[in-house]
């Protein structure tokens, strides 16, 4: 933890524009936008599993996208391996990229119903120019995306099928496949596992911790699951109106919460989950 992060996030705030609203036939306009993100500042260390909890609507996911730049801040510095992300060009963006991937939420709207599997997990590496060679079809693409596949429990058989014919649990290891493509250092887990059965979650989450270890991953794990969040992360931060109102190593925030969010947070969640089983 005495190294650069890998992550510095400072004093960033996304303050989203006010809504027009339609009521009783007028048209309203709210006089103040929402602050999404409230001046955060946050350092993610290189090999960690930062767990961000909090309730819906405090803002989670607006900074993990923020710090992809998916969407863009209104104020704030957010550097990756000592680069300012805010700086960067359209090229230069891109490059980043490759080592900045995202999870998303939703197995089920997040792969195009379009594609196979093979497109899907090959449109990363094509985009970003991985394999020259061609098309996904080309034995080099379809080798790499085999691999891929296995890496995330699933067989190589399942190549040329559609995202409609697997359950929840496989769209997202195709998904997590998807993510690992361009082998990034650092992923938003962006609550992977918030649409599943308590088992198929769990199968998922001990996934994410064994791809960590074989890939050398960094996660931003965000999720309202405490118990999940406290098996899988090395810290925690606890975000509550935009705002992190406080950061701590995992065993400290479960054990000794010094802020009065967190202890609520706390009590009005179950023990962990056994599904999840003992932490190798």
């Amino acid at each position: 933890m005495g190294e650069m992060p890998l992550i510095e996030i400072r004093h960033l705030t996304k303050i989203f524009p006010p809504a027009e609203s339609l009521f009783g036939g007028i048209r309203r306009t709210k006089s103040t936008g929402v602050r999404a993100v409230d001046d955060v500042s946050l350092d993610i260390h290189a090999g960690e599993t930062l767990g961000l909890v909090g309730e819906s609507g405090s803002g989670k996911s607006t900074l993990g996208r923020l710090i992809l730049r998916l969407i863009e801040p209104t104020s704030g510095g957010i550097q990756f391996e000592g680069q300012d992300l805010l700086a960067a060009g359209h090229s230069e963006m891109r490059r980043l990229r490759r080592d900045m991937q995202i999870i998303f939420q939703d197995p089920f709207a997040s792969l195009d119903p379009r594609f196979r599997v093979e497109d899907i997990i090959a449109e990363p590496l094509i985009i970003h120019r991985v394999a020259e060679e061609g098309r996904p079809g080309d034995f080099y693409m379809r080798g790499r995306v085999a691999e891929l596949l296995r890496a995330v429990g699933l067989d190589e058989s399942i190549l040329r099928r559609f995202p409609h014919e697997f359950s929840g649990g496989q769209r997202q290891r195709i998904g997590i496949a998807r993510a690992l493509a361009l082998r990034p250092k650092f992923i938003v887990c962006d609550e992977p596992v918030s649409a599943l059965d308590v088992s198929v979650g769990a199968q998922i989450v001990n996934l994410l911790a064994h791809l960590q270890r074989d890939f050398g991953l960094t996660y931003l794990f965000i999720s309202h699951s405490m118990p999940v969040v406290r098996y899988l992360s090395t810290r925690i931060a606890i975000m509550h109106r935009g705002k992190i109102v406080e950061v701590g190593d995992t065993a400290q925030i479960t054990a000794r919460p010094s802020h009065a969010y967190t202890r609520s947070l706390l009590e009005a969640t179950p023990e962990l989950i056994t599904e999840v089983g003992a932490k190798n």
